[in-house]
């Protein structure tokens, strides 16, 4: 039994190439959509950028995290672990994103696990920046828009400075107009997709 419930999106040529190993994204869900109803999850944020489309070139797994409880790193290893038994995944181009308290979840499991991943897009979140020093290896992209009055910018630009000064690879897209909603141009934006794929974990 995993440690969270969870969907997974498969591409449609997902079943047509038996013999494939997809490219995996993980998606970390906001505060509003915990609980322990699985439609929940295609309100906002990735699944629903997923809706109706077919030829996504990831496999995309997203779980649930209960009512009142918060990301725990532990738990998520565990289901990540649950993940990789069920889906033909490339192990070398594992992302991570999330939005919001999914955001904060992106940054904290990162540092906790940063050769797990190929690359991580935190979208307005926040982090510890006394554990960047975890993250300087980790191509990230962070996102966050200036008016947003649930997470304060700050959050995202601390983190980027914390890990920039550490010499990491890691950008950020600021958006000038946007407030707490700053995935949904994230999400429909193709660069972002095209900046993934650009990034493989290195053989360890």
């Amino acid at each position: 039994m995993s440690s969270y419930q969870y969907k997974i999106y498969y591409p449609a040529q997902y079943q047509e190439q038996p013999d494939k190993k997809w490219p995996l994204i993980l998606f970390l869900h906001g505060a509003g959509e915990r609980g322990n109803n699985l439609e929940l999850l295609k309100r906002q944020g990735l699944p629903a950028y997923l809706e109706g489309k077919e030829d996504f070139p990831f496999v995309v797994a997203y779980p649930q995290c209960p009512a009142r409880a918060y990301w725990q790193v532990p738990l998520l290893n565990e289901w990540l672990e649950e993940v990789l038994t069920k889906v033909r995944a490339d192990e070398s181009r594992i992302y991570l994103t999330g939005i919001s308290m999914g955001g904060y979840g992106t940054w904290h499991w990162a540092a906790a696990n940063p050769d797990k991943f190929a690359a991580a897009l935190p979208i307005c979140g926040g982090g510890d920046p006394k554990q960047a020093d975890k993250l300087t290896h980790l191509p990230i992209w962070a996102f966050h828009g200036v008016k947003d009055d649930i997470v304060p910018v700050e959050e995202t630009l601390d983190m980027v400075e914390a890990v920039r000064a550490l010499g990491g690879n890691v950008k950020q897209t600021i958006y000038p107009n946007l407030y707490h909603d700053s995935w949904t141009a994230t999400y429909n934006d193709p660069e972002v997709y095209d900046w993934l794929l650009q990034h493989q974990k290195k053989e360890q």
